[in-house]
């Protein structure tokens, strides 16, 4: 519930005092500063104002509000560390360091790149004139990282034009896997000739298309390097 205000209000306030981790206020405070202070009296402020009824009358976001304490320490903690611990011998705290604590700094730094690194290194091939870019570093973000695409289009459920492959778009591939178990619906996108339009009044045309082995190969690549401790792991004799 929080993350979507706080969301909600930095995509309608983006890169301004509103905007609860404004890049313009440099990129640690982007990435991770604007969680060690206060925030801008302005967040604040158009925070109280932003709607939030739709969320607030969803009754699996009321429940995980109600129960947040006992969720986090189940799911985050409990489960993580006691799944190894139990099924194939890991000492508690070999799981409790590698599986919650490396995970949890691992995960958190490649969410907080959307709000840093989407914000400072790419390209605009959608909307030249704001800050968010199709990000250099995309792949480590797993579909999170086509934030010019996002902040141009940001009802697109996909948050990227490419698919759940050939952009390696893992997101949209959780999305449309609960969408054929129906806990997703009403997905938005904007037609090929809505993108194409507005690439040529607001983009940067100079811009080439993704190539689809570059995609794929760098995908991989972030794959392997986010489970080399599983496989270092897992070759090592007990």
């Amino acid at each position: 519930y929080e993350w979507c205000r706080d969301h909600r209000v930095h995509h309608r306030y983006s890169d301004t005092d509103a905007d609860p981790h404004n890049i313009n206020r440099g990129f640690f405070f982007a990435h991770m500063g604007w969680l060690m202070c206060r925030k801008h009296p302005e967040v604040i402020e158009q925070g109280k104002l932003v709607d939030m009824s739709d969320l607030a009358a969803n009754p699996v976001i009321s429940l995980q509000r109600k129960f947040y304490v006992p969720l986090v320490a189940l799911i985050w903690a409990a489960f993580p560390t006691l799944t190894p611990y139990y099924l194939w011998g890991e000492g508690l705290w070999e799981a409790w360091f590698v599986c919650v604590m490396f995970r949890y700094v691992l995960i958190l730094n490649i969410t907080w790149c959307v709000n840093s690194a989407a914000h400072y290194w790419g390209y605009k091939p959608y909307d030249k004139t704001i800050n968010p870019v199709e990000c250099n570093i995309r792949h480590v973000m797993f579909g999170e990282g086509f934030h010019n695409y996002h902040h141009t289009f940001p009802w697109d459920y996909k948050a990227s034009e490419y698919g759940p492959l050939d952009g390696f778009n893992p997101a949209t591939m959780f999305i449309n896997t609960m969408a054929v178990l129906g806990q997703a619906y009403d997905l938005r996108q904007p037609s090929a000739d809505m993108i194409g339009e507005r690439r040529k009044r607001t983009g940067d045309m100079g811009h080439k298309k993704l190539s689809m082995v570059w995609e794929m190969c760098t995908a991989l690549a972030t794959v392997l390097i986010i489970i080399s401790p599983l496989l270092i792991r897992l070759t090592q004799p007990y």
